[in-house]
């Protein structure tokens, strides 16, 4: 890696080198995702009246997961794969008392935990983009932990956005790449 001022340069892809995506350490992710929010809402009502609003929720939705997977795979990279080291990660989404998490249940092979408050949920609502909360946020869910690692497996019954009291997040770690 080089750092140029406060962007820092992945060297893996030399001819299209990228800055390293360094938002969620510096703003934390309720902040950018409040600020993609604002800017994606009318950009979806502009590009549904082009386009058909089916059409380019799909879009959009694919390349979120697709986003999602991709940052699942960096948080592996700097971080590891294991049951730890995943919920060592939830910090970034938890910043700012963004979430509020009783966990109910950590072992290397287990991560169980209810998200009892969702300031992402509450964010979106005041908003009014309730109905893009769910493309926009927790479509993430189950890419990113594909990302970080193929073997780990998510359960998320229900979620906050989706008018339940709580998120129910089990992680099943016992494929996970470590554990192979």
């Amino acid at each position: 890696m080089h750092s140029l001022a406060n962007v820092t340069y992945m060297e893996n892809d030399t001819e299209n080198q990228k800055p390293a995506d360094q938002l969620n350490k510096t703003i934390g992710v309720l902040a950018r995702r409040e600020t993609e929010a604002r800017l994606m809402a009318p950009l979806i009502e502009a590009l549904s009246q082009a386009f058909g609003r089916e059409e380019v929720l799909a879009v959009i939705r694919d390349t979120v997961i697709k986003i999602a997977h991709d940052q699942g795979a960096t948080l592996a990279k700097e971080y590891g794969t294991s049951s730890d080291a995943f919920l060592e990660t939830l910090s970034f989404w938890r910043q700012d008392n963004a979430l509020e998490i009783d966990i109910l249940n950590h072992t290397e092979t287990q991560l169980d935990f209810n998200v009892t408050r969702c300031r992402y949920a509450e964010m979106y609502k005041a908003l009014g983009m309730e109905e893009f909360g769910a493309v926009l946020s927790c479509n993430r869910d189950l890419a990113l932990i594909e990302g970080f690692d193929e073997g780990v497996k998510l359960d998320r019954d229900q979620t906050i956005m989706g008018g339940a009291s709580c998120c129910t997040f089990r992680y099943d770690f016992s494929k996970s790449e470590k554990a192979g």
